[in-house]
């Protein structure tokens, strides 16, 4: 009879159930052989029934659960049970040598002999027997179809030659790497493996057995790695108890010196309340010793009556003043009688429902949560600025810890992290950075716990050129008056007024547009430069770019009425998108924005993919880069650093950064982040920014 097939968790990997053959049909037992701390698990035949195995009639298909002797959870076999799982011969042999390794003494004998048996010399396959050489000849005689079978070394296990599919009997031929199972000719062609990797069996072998061979040549060419790690592991293991018990010792302290605070407080407790008590009776007995001598004759009562028989008058009257007074005195602690005491202890409650909570609460102090960056408040610009909270239930950080690296494309060896440690607050500056580069930055919080989780990476690209520090002047411009430039020389707006409607009068009169113009105090002469500006999306035509200098000084310098709008920069075209087949390049290069859209001139724009379509949302922040040396300006969505508009500009003298208003508008400069530092400074180290 067929023994119980290979009991696995997954794709039949577990070792199988060798065969063994008993005459009590129905026993089962177990037989543990611990070969080289190897635990194997026998079978008898005749153990039951299970899906998928017919005995004695019919067997309903149900599904069986299997404990998995790695994860220890139910695994589900399915409805034939045992009987889809492959047999582990590989395990199987491996057994058996370790156990003629260890019983090489121990002789197999022959199944057939009868009393006395004969020691077997060979086995056979196909009867799965083992046999003395007169009984092999004897059931293997010539001329019949046993006389065919091949011997083999006699064993006790007997295996098929390979592994055969459970379901069609078929020789496995291909491997499913979907399923990771190994599948016959007639399961490849089944519909379940429509779709499949599937690759013969040649084929897996080669590669498992090239990357089992690897891994390990790797191991054994690194075996004193391992026992440095294994060193490492023992020193771990020895700290561990160490520390455990220095724990525990501490707390076993901190405990004691809790109880003694304790017992300290229920002492000053209790002594305050018996100083009270003693008080309290002390004055209470001395109210009682008054009016008992009210009570009895030898007190103040007999002897008021003693001084009323006195006749003699001057005597009399000697005597019963002060007597009289005394009277007076007890008749007022009789008619407005109190206690001179209260006996009630009520205000010397204790409330301990603060304490009890706390002391329900006691536990051991834990690591503070991942860092949530704020991704609203951090940017890159000269620096990064980085800006993060803690979870709202996260216990405190004392101090946090900065890391930041360049990411690398895929392929290159990752840089190292570097670090910013026991940064105070929740904001740090990040400096001496590569342009044109993505970093990658994170956060934990440490305390008295330790360091906690690290924070989800953030990704931010570091400007193309390096920032242009520079002030705003209207030194240029007409109309001055509607122009209204903050203190710090960063911020504009176009101030509306009588001016304006004086302006907006002309407009509809005469053939030329009122242009107020507000360039930079800093003109570039050489290299790459980058700025960034934010727009108000309210505004009604704000034209940011750039300009040469001495262009702008002659344009913004004559009369407005001899301007022509041909050549006015503010003709309703971009400066320079009439004249593109000229081989001069134009002396201005400015976007174009109005009403929370950027108007992006034709052929030229670098995100509309749509011909028509014209315009894009203002983003939060726009970007210029100015390069000199080719005579380009780039603009940007200075937030994730996406290219809207590129032309060429003249640059055969200084170029300013500029800024044009038709209309109510208004804009400011991007902020520094060394200034934020400079500031940082200035009010005692703490941060209290924006």
């Amino acid at each position: 009879m067929e023994a119980g097939r290979s009991l696995s968790c997954l794709g039949g990997l577990a070792p199988s159930l060798p065969e063994w053959r008993t005459e009590a049909l129905g026993q089962k037992a177990e037989i543990d052989d611990d070969v080289e701390g190897l635990r194997v698990l026998v079978v008898m035949p005749g153990f039951g029934t299970y899906p998928g195995r017919k005995r004695g009639g019919i067997v309903h298909p149900q599904n069986v659960f299997f404990p998995c002797p790695t994860c220890q959870r139910d695994v589900d076999l399915g409805e034939r049970g045992l009987g889809s799982l492959f047999r582990n011969l590989t395990l199987e042999r491996v057994v058996e040598r370790y156990r003629h390794t260890i019983n090489v003494s121990a002789a197999i004998m022959c199944q057939f002999c009868k009393p006395p048996q004969l020691e077997a010399t060979k086995g056979c396959t196909e009867c799965k027997s083992s046999f003395c050489n007169e009984c092999f000849k004897l059931y293997h005689p010539w001329g019949t179809q046993k006389a065919q079978h091949e011997p083999t070394p006699p064993t006790l296990t007997f295996r098929p030659k390979g592994l055969t599919c459970p379901e069609h009997r078929e020789e496995v031929t291909h491997y499913c790497k979907t399923c990771q199972r190994l599948v016959c000719q007639l399961c490849r062609v089944r519909r379940t493996h429509t779709g499949h990797k599937i690759t013969p069996v040649v084929s897996a072998y080669q590669a498992l057995k090239d990357k089992l061979t690897k891994s390990l040549a790797y191991i054994l060419s690194n075996q004193d790695t391992v026992q440095a790690q294994i060193s490492e592991l023992e020193e771990t293991l020895r700290l561990t108890e160490a520390n455990g018990t220095q724990a525990k010792e501490e707390v076993a302290r901190l405990m004691r010196g809790l109880s003694t605070l304790l017992e300290e407080k229920q002492a000053s407790l209790l002594n305050t309340i018996e100083e009270c008590r003693q008080d309290r009776a002390s004055n209470l007995r001395a109210q009682l010793h008054e009016h008992r001598a009210m009570m009895e004759n030898s007190g103040m009562v007999g002897y008021a009556q003693e001084v009323l028989k006195e006749t003699d008058q001057p005597c009399f009257v000697q005597a019963a003043k002060q007597l009289h007074n005394r009277i007076i005195r007890a008749m007022d602690s009789l008619q407005a009688f109190q206690p001179a005491a209260s006996s009630s202890f009520s205000h010397f409650q204790v409330d301990v429902s603060r304490e009890l909570k706390l002391l329900t609460d006691l536990t051991f102090i834990k690591a503070p949560e991942a860092p949530v960056i704020d991704t609203q408040r951090t940017y890159a610009y000269d620096q990064i600025f980085l800006c993060w909270r803690l979870p709202q239930h996260s216990p405190p950080a004392w101090h946090y810890t900065v890391e930041f690296r360049r990411a690398e494309p895929k392929g290159k060896a990752l840089k190292l992290w570097q670090r910013r440690e026991e940064v105070q607050g929740t904001s740090a500056i990040v400096e001496y950075l590569d342009t044109d580069c993505i970093y990658v930055l994170r956060v934990r919080g440490c305390n008295k716990a330790g360091f906690g989780e690290y924070s989800e990476d953030i990704y931010l690209h570091t400007p193309p050129a390096p920032v242009l520090n520079f002030f705003l002047d209207n030194r240029w411009g007409f109309n001055r008056e509607r122009l209204a430039i903050s203190k710090d020389q960063r911020a504009v707006r176009s101030v509306p007024g009588l001016p304006m409607l004086f302006a907006a009068e002309r407009l509809m009169t005469s053939c030329h547009l009122s242009i107020d113009l507000v360039i930079g105090d800093v003109a570039v002469t050489q290299g790459r430069s980058y700025w960034a500006c934010c727009v108000d999306p309210s505004s009604y035509l704000v034209k940011v770019g750039v300009g040469l200098e001495s262009k702008l000084q002659e344009w913004f310098q004559v009369p407005q009425d001899v301007v022509s709008p041909r050549y006015d920069p503010d003709s309703g075209h971009d400066s320079g998108a009439e004249d593109t087949t000229l081989d001069t390049s134009p002396p201005f290069a400015f976007l174009t924005i109005g009403m929370g859209k950027i108007l992006l001139s034709h052929g030229v724009a670098l995100t509309s993919r749509d011909p028509g379509n014209c315009t894009v949302p203002l983003p939060p922040r726009v970007g210029i880069c100015l390069d000199y040396e080719r005579g380009k300006v780039t603009f940007f969505d200075a937030v994730s650093f996406r290219s809207l508009w590129e032309c060429s500009i003249d640059c055969s003298g200084p170029v300013c950064p500029a800024f044009c208003f038709i209309g109510g508008g208004a804009l400011h400069l991007q902020e520094l982040v060394a200034n934020r530092q400079e500031r940082k400074v200035t009010i005692g180290g703490f941060s209290k920014l924006d």
